[in-house]
């Protein structure tokens, strides 16, 4: 009876958030929470009970005393993060992710996660808060393939959509198990209850370009992909240097009055194309170097100046590959097809020369127009025409 009384004072006092109880029963007791059971019949553990109450300071007690308490499930199969998430507990939400950001990705009924349920239970804040904890979680999907997005849309939350939309990477064309994108969702909304104010505006929120576009930004690509990166840059390094010591044609093997042992065949050869083969060669050879160094040096990408210089050298590099390619087919080519094969090389320099410049272009195109219509500008239709066309299509 006395343990059971103790273990009743616990809970009590777990209920009522009475801090300094429950640091005297354990104080008394330092087993006692490694003996208590479950409160009831709905298998709620201490940490159930304050993650509800919102009592950080008895959840860190307890999340220190018992950490895999955090995975206790109740009969509802939720944890006490999920407990936290469903009632707005923001504070301690966040100490809970932060004690175990695993037990705050274990999965619900129908594969749904705790940001379903601050969906469900209309929790912006707690949302916001595991976002910036959990980062891409934002965009997992239940058994029925719908992420946060599609359940908000669903339940015409405005509020949620309009954090979901503007500050998280959520992909808005993202497709349910059904194909159902968030915009065909709210279409149904409009085809069943016609449009109102909020259909309205969720249309224009599922329209607007968000403030991190789902799309991986160019920063975030160059830092995952260093390491892809590093290796075709010392690819192509080795691809030069080989180049240079081996030239197309190969080398004089013997001294004359006309050549050296050693030196290029192409040079007496066909002066002009080796001079341009040189040049390109040794361009692509310095640029790959120079794309090692940046990248061991470990330059900071979230700073356009480095993420374009960066892209920049790549393109010269990778140019300048093509270039020497050309020049080297253009010496081991028979006389009597160089005619024709000069001016096929001529027509694809130019085409990669000017592919590279109009998709530098429309780049640059597209991040001043997002910049401006941030700003506030208005701009025509035709303008427009590059967003979501599902979204579009919306009546």
């Amino acid at each position: 009876m006395e343990i059971e009384s103790a273990e009743k004072k616990l809970y009590d006092a777990a209920a009522e958030g009475n801090t300094t109880t429950i640091k005297n029963l354990l104080q008394n007791d330092p087993f006692l929470l490694k003996k208590a059971s479950f409160a009831n019949s709905t298998k709620e553990t201490l940490l159930h009970v304050a993650a509800a109450g919102g009592y950080v300071d008895i959840a860190s007690i307890l999340v220190e005393k018992a950490p895999d308490m955090c995975w206790s499930r109740d009969h509802n199969g939720m944890n006490p993060i999920h407990v936290a998430a469903a009632n707005g507990r923001e504070e301690v939400l966040r100490l809970l992710v932060e004690k175990d950001r695993f037990a705050a990705m274990e999965r619900l009924d129908r594969g749904e996660t705790v940001l379903h349920l601050c969906v469900k239970h209309r929790r912006v804040e707690a949302l916001s808060v595991l976002v910036s904890m959990l980062g891409g979680f934002v965009c997992a999907e239940d058994d029925a393939g719908e992420t946060v997005l599609h359940l908000a849309v669903r339940y015409k939350q405005v509020e949620m959509i309009r954090y979901l939309t503007k500050f998280t990477k959520i992909d808005k064309k993202s497709k349910n198990s059904k194909g159902e994108s968030p915009s065909k969702i709210l279409r149904q909304h409009i085809s069943y209850s016609g449009s109102d104010h909020e259909t309205d505006e969720i249309k224009e929120l599922l329209r607007s370009q968000s403030a991190h576009s789902s799309q991986i930004p160019p920063a975030e690509w160059l830092t995952k992909k260093r390491d892809s990166i590093m290796v075709v840059a010392v690819l192509i390094s080795t691809m030069a240097f080989q180049a240079a010591v081996s030239p197309t044609g190969g080398v004089w093997q013997d001294n004359t009055a006309d050549h050296r042992a050693g030196e290029a065949v192409m040079a007496y050869k066909d002066p002009r194309i080796y001079r341009n083969f040189i040049r390109s060669n040794t361009v692509a050879f310095v640029t790959s170097l120079s794309i090692i160094l940046l990248l061991i040096i470990g330059l900071p990408f979230k700073y356009r100046f480095f993420m374009w210089a960066l892209l920049l050298i790549m393109w010269v590099s990778v140019t300048a590959v093509g270039v020497t390619y050309g020049a080297s087919i253009m010496v081991a080519t028979p006389v009597i097809h160089k005619d024709s094969l000069s001016s096929v090389i001529q027509i694809a320099i130019f085409a990669w020369v000017g592919l590279m410049s109009f998709l530098l272009l429309v780049n640059a195109f597209r991040h001043l127009y997002q910049k401006l219509r941030f700003s506030g500008i208005k701009f025509p239709s035709w303008v427009k025409r590059y967003e979501d066309e599902s979204v579009n299509s919306l009546p």
